[in-house]
């Protein structure tokens, strides 16, 4: 019984065989053509500079990429862990990544489509059925099994490229989405690395202002012990007043702002905010880059992930229209039925009991009331505003940074001022203290000199906060250094792979989901 059953399958496979060998054969001989434009890279733009004039040479270096982990050029290990916490525990990376691997799996569902689909079915039927059917209602009824066992196999023929247009329009949504995790792991490190350096700035305004407030109060105790003696009028007492209090009421907006500063550190790294403090950071724990790693403008369209997102969505666009064009062309099918029917189980696969069909489907488009040529047309409109809108996205980013580079420079300016200002005050400070020393300038100047120290710092600390602020907003704007590193996709999925458990097949099926290691 097995012997037979083994060859009244192989009966069954051959022709199964011959009608695959006739479906390859079909595709090589009809699918030549793919419909559509092909989709050619947007030239860079022909420009040697960012800006108006090119930079100082000794400021930056012209052609020398970033590094893909560009915060380290901070020198802070406390900042590096920070940023590895939040690829471990960001939800928007996350996401990201989530909306990645879904347009990598219809790629693949897709391009199953080129492809023979193969099902397979098994019928069991008991029926009657009464002699009137065949025109003798003489004869009775009678009462029998119906039992079938079938292969079926289908082939869409991809003449005209529709199916693979549209694998390329999937797969450009791939690219799409590479580079969209890419933006948004870049614009997470941009916002960890600038709400650490605000940190840092606060606490450290914070504590010039405590000083200078304590100047102050200094201040205004003499000033008072003069007015009770006479040798100044209350106005100087008022004046001195309003002074204090105006530093006074600037602490608790300070401190708030250090307080959401770090709530928003906690959350970007991916916990809440009462969870595990954020380390603080002070200023002195970072070191300026000098001189600063600037790539050529012709690398920038490549390295900028926004930018190569839209132009995966222009690329896209343009696939577009090959699916559009080849929908108004025949679509051709062959499919074939073989298996076999008895009335008893035991009869199926035997000698004489093998059924087959062969069908050769020719679907072509003949009046669909305008609808070709309104999705043409609208596919074109698509096509020209990705255009546009990857030629608005490269203008941006020569602007972002032109803009920081433009902002560096007036930051190194500031910042000189700023520390000019502090060492000419400090100075002044040193002269004071001498002179009080010998009785020469009253305590009041020593304590002016105190205030006008502090004010300097509390300006140098905020110049020094937008100078780091700027340097990360150009690496931003630079593009993150993302192609000096594995991508983050490969990140982000070997770490997945290393925090679930594997499932027990049945166990998957209930609950698809992974177990995550606790």
């Amino acid at each position: 019984m097995m012997t037979l059953h083994t060859a009244c399958i192989r009966s069954t496979i051959t022709p199964l065989r011959g009608l695959l060998v006739l479906m390859s054969t079909g595709f090589l001989a009809l699918s030549a053509c793919t419909l559509g434009p092909d989709f050619t890279r947007p030239e860079p733009p022909k420009v040697a500079h960012y800006g108006a004039e090119p930079l100082a040479a000794k400021a930056i270096i012209l052609g020398k990429a970033l590094p893909g982990q560009w915060w380290t050029l901070y020198h802070s290990e406390a900042l590096t862990k920070l940023i590895q916490q939040a690829i471990a525990h960001n939800p928007d990376l996350h996401s990201a990544h989530a909306a990645l691997t879904q347009a990598e799996a219809l790629v693949l569902a897709k391009k199953g489509s080129l492809l023979p689909t193969l099902d397979a079915s098994a019928l069991s039927t008991r029926q009657q059925i009464s002699g009137a059917q065949f025109g003798n209602p003489n004869a009775g009824s009678s009462v029998f099994n119906l039992y079938n066992a079938s292969v079926k196999v289908s082939y869409t023929l991809d003449v005209f490229g529709a199916i693979r247009r549209q694998i390329e329009t999937l797969s450009a949504q791939v690219e799409y989405q590479q580079f969209q995790l890419e933006a948004v792991f870049l614009t997470l490190s941009a916002n960890i690395v600038t709400t650490v350096f605000q940190e840092a700035s606060l606490r450290a305004q914070l504590r010039v202002s405590n000083d200078l407030l304590t100047a102050q109060q200094q201040q205004l105790a003499t000033i008072e012990q003069q007015f009770a003696l006479g040798s100044v009028p209350k106005s100087t007492v008022l004046a001195q007043r309003v002074l204090v209090a105006q530093t006074q009421s600037s602490m608790p907006a300070l401190q708030h702002a250090l307080t959401t500063t770090r709530h928003q550190l906690s959350v970007l790294v991916g916990t809440m905010p009462d969870a595990e403090p954020i380390p603080e950071f002070s200023l002195d724990d970072f070191s300026l880059p000098t001189p600063l790693p600037v790539s050529l403008p012709a690398q920038l369209v490549t390295q900028r992930p926004d930018i190569r997102a839209q132009e995966a969505i222009f690329h896209a666009a343009s696939a577009q229209i090959g699916v559009v064009m080849a929908s108004v062309f025949p679509d051709f099918t062959i499919s074939a039925n073989m298996g076999s029917i008895a009335t008893q189980a035991a009869g199926v696969f035997t000698p004489g009991s093998e059924i087959w069909s062969m069908t050769a489907n020719l679907l072509q488009p003949v009046f669909h009331g305008g609808d070709f040529t309104h999705k043409r047309k609208a596919a074109v409109a698509s096509y020209q505003q990705a255009a546009d809108s990857y030629r608005s996205k490269v203008l941006g980013a020569f602007q972002d940074v032109a803009d920081t580079l433009s902002a560096l420079h007036y930051d190194e300016l500031a910042l000189a001022s700023q520390e000019a200002e502090v060492n000419a005050a400090t100075e002044n400070l040193s002269l004071t203290e001498a002179q009080f020393s010998l009785g020469s300038v009253s305590y009041l100047s020593l304590l002016t000199a105190q205030q006008n120290v502090q004010r300097a710092r509390l300006s140098k600390i905020k110049a020094q906060t937008m100078r780091l602020a700027d340097t990360a907003a150009l690496f931003q704007a630079l593009g993150g250094g993302w192609w000096q590193r594995s991508s983050m996709a490969h990140s982000l999925t070997k770490q997945l792979a290393s925090e679930v458990e594997p499932c027990e097949f049945l166990s998957c099926l209930i609950n698809p989901l992974p177990t995550p290691k606790k």
